[in-house]
């Protein structure tokens, strides 16, 4: 069974920085393309970064690009978002999510969803 649990988010200020992590179980971690996702309430979900099974290839949204930084530790099963300056727009759930195939995590349609964890920016 998989499974992906987010650790990380909290209550900060603008400009503050947080870091998110995922732990995967269940699956052969180093295989999967892994994901960061977010919606914000009211709002569609978002691609913020995608990682590759490597770590060597990354994909951010432009409006996370320069501020946001993902990587992964594939010996421990874990994916991170490093998330700096943040801002009040950058509030929202916070998903990780895994799939075979890069295109799936950025179509947002990955095989498998983390349950979320709340980022809320203050102003």
């Amino acid at each position: 069974q998989v499974q992906l649990v987010e650790s990380g988010g909290g209550l900060v200020q603008a400009g503050d920085s947080l870091r998110l992590s995922c732990a995967a179980s269940g699956l052969t971690f180093s295989s999967y393309t892994m994901g960061w996702i977010r919606q914000a309430s009211g709002k569609d979900r978002e691609l913020v970064a995608r990682v590759s099974g490597s770590g060597s290839i990354t994909f951010y949204a432009d409006s996370v690009k320069g501020r946001f930084t993902a990587s992964r530790d594939n010996a421990k099963s874990t994916v991170y978002l490093q998330m700096n300056s943040l801002k009040p727009e950058d509030t929202a759930v916070y998903f990780c999510a895994a799939s075979l195939s890069p295109t799936l995590v950025h179509s947002l349609k990955p095989n498998y969803w983390g349950q979320g964890t709340q980022v809320t920016v203050s102003s």
